[in-house]
């Protein structure tokens, strides 16, 4: 996998300093580039943004007719995975996706020959596809042929599901999910399509998040089918033995334990150890001095799972353990640099709940945290991980997940695209579109890989091409990114009156150590909602 990373161009990163303008979209992320163009007023349900051929155009829905919007030529993103605020590629990235194994039999192909017809009724019956007709028997024609091979074929499709704004809005359900997921269930209520819950929630179990989907949608939603923010921590084992302080609100010390983490030090349990370390609250401050304490660990790094409830205390105990090299009851003397490694997951700065507007999300508290250690010392936070969506690495375990699912249902056709549906830009649309960026360099790559490896090129190869073979084997195709209106985004947000202004005029709202390419936040198609976003993909894939 590290071949296929090195092999990428790395884009130049901005801090997340984007110029400002003179009016800016401060709650709602929108499409930005000289390309942007006023979306039509409702009632517009179905209608989706195309960007195949020259130029992206309204396709009709179920209840509304197209509308022609202006050409432009196609853009293809070059941005590599991740890179950090030095432009350089995260080394983690490419330990963490070379750690993922691939389903057993990817990337391996039998080639099609002539068969004995009882040697192909049986073959067909073994991928799972209807048998070919006997000698004699009677042979249906037309759409009743279609509809019976459509629903016995199976799919070599996948969906990426963000929950927050797109199945619910805090509590509530969205009553389009409901509707999605039994165009997406058999009659018995089986998922007839791979499915995996994406989100960048992390302040609870994945058994408790399945438990509360399966009530939601109406249907057994599994733990292996969610990702939350944290989940792939599993892969970063070289952490699992240390002693790290982790932070963020719900059973995070469980979460902690459960990703394989086997010496955990909440914040609250650090605060009671250290009680004059927290002193914005005075009604918890000790009443008297409290005696030393001297059989505490040093800690050897931080996990930051989530935004928690009391931010002062967090952040405050946090840059403590930082500036005293994990002893936060010694003082201070030389600051050290680099820093204890910081893992970090959801990097959300807003998200969307019951309210109008959006909330505060995790993204936020790092945005201080980053701020406030770069103003006591002078130097910028660096992050050993970043974890959750739009990271790569989160869409590399979804995709395995896909793959995994699809295999234990008996689907034996490859899971070749992905369609990843979700309302932030900054996240779901983001994430999306860098995972089919990356998918394109690995299809590159293993182009150029077999040409190494044909007789011509034999004499050239090179001591590197046995870490270019293992990355041979990815059979994704693309990860297609579908924005929905029911929560972050919002389509009838004001358009900048002038086009060429419009760059400098949007804030970026994406995480310090992601470069802003305003490609990589233009969705792949535009809809109403998730119902409209699953019969867009059935209707791409010729599925019913």
């Amino acid at each position: 996998m590290a071949g296929i990373l090195e092999g990428s161009t790395a884009p130049s990163s901005t801090h997340g300093g984007y110029p400002r303008g003179k009016r800016s979209s401060l709650l709602y992320p929108r499409r930005v580039s000289q390309r942007e163009v006023q979306l039509p007023p409702p009632p517009w349900r179905g209608a989706v943004r195309s960007t195949k051929g020259t130029g992206p155009r309204w396709e009709p829905g179920p209840s509304c007719g197209s509308h022609q919007l202006p050409a432009r030529p196609p853009q293809v993103p070059t941005s590599s995975p991740v890179v950090t605020h030095e432009g350089e590629t995260l080394p983690w990235e490419q330990t963490a996706l070379a750690g993922i194994p691939s389903p057993p039999g990817e990337g391996h192909h039998t080639p099609l020959v002539a068969a004995p017809a009882a040697g192909r009724r049986q073959g067909r019956k073994a991928a799972g596809l209807a048998p070919s007709p006997l000698p004699g028997a009677r042979v249906e024609r037309g759409a009743a042929v279609t509809a019976r091979a459509l629903a016995l074929q199976p799919p070599a499709f996948g969906f990426l599901f963000d929950i927050d704004g797109v199945l619910v809005r805090g509590s509530q359900v969205i009553p389009a999910a409901r509707d999605a997921f039994r165009a997406l269930s058999d009659g018995d209520g089986q998922l007839r399509v791979p499915v995996v819950f994406l989100t960048n929630a992390g302040n609870c179990l994945r058994k408790a998040k399945a438990e509360e989907l399966s009530h939601a949608l109406g249907l057994q939603v599994s733990p292996e089918q969610v990702i939350l923010s944290h989940s792939p921590l599993r892969l970063f084992s070289e952490f699992h033995h240390k002693c790290v302080l982790v932070a963020g609100q719900g059973p995070v010390e469980e979460n902690a334990r459960n990703l394989g983490f086997k010496h955990v030090v909440t914040i609250e349990a650090l605060r009671k150890a250290f009680p004059l370390l927290d002193m914005v609250d005075q009604s918890r401050r000790p009443k008297e001095l409290p005696p030393p304490t001297t059989d505490f660990p040093t800690i050897e790094g931080v996990i930051l799972f989530g935004e928690p409830v009391r931010w002062e205390t967090s952040l405050q105990l946090i840059i403590d353990v930082l500036l005293s090299n994990g002893n936060p009851g010694a003082e201070l003397e030389d600051i050290p640099y680099p820093h204890l490694p910081v893992l970090a997951c959801n990097m959300d700065l807003l998200w969307m709940a019951e309210a109008k507007m959006p909330r505060f999300g995790h993204g936020t508290f790092l945005l201080c945290l980053e701020n406030i250690y770069k103003k006591v010392t002078g130097r910028e936070l660096k992050y050993e991980a970043l974890i959750g969506k739009p990271s790569t690495v989160t869409y590399r375990y979804a995709e395995y997940l896909i793959k995994q699912q699809a295999e234990k249902q008996g689907w034996k056709a490859p899971i070749r695209r992905l369609y990843a549906i979700g309302d932030n830009p900054m996240s779901d649309i983001y994430g999306a579109n860098l995972y089919n960026s990356y998918l394109k360099s690995a299809q590159q790559n293993q182009v150029e890989a077999a040409v190494k490896r044909s007789p011509v090129a034999a004499s050239a190869q090179t001591e590197d091409q046995p870490e270019q073979r293992e990355d041979c084997n990815i059979s994704m195709e693309s990860c297609e990114s579908i924005l929905v209106c029911t929560g972050v985004y919002r389509h009838n947000a004001e358009a900048p009156g002038n086009p060429e202004e419009c760059v400098t005029e949007t804030v970026f709202h994406g995480h310090r150590d992601f470069c802003f390419d305003p490609s990589l936040v233009e969705a792949s198609y535009v809809v109403q909602d998730v119902h409209d976003a699953v019969q867009l993909a059935f209707k791409k894939e010729n599925w019913s």
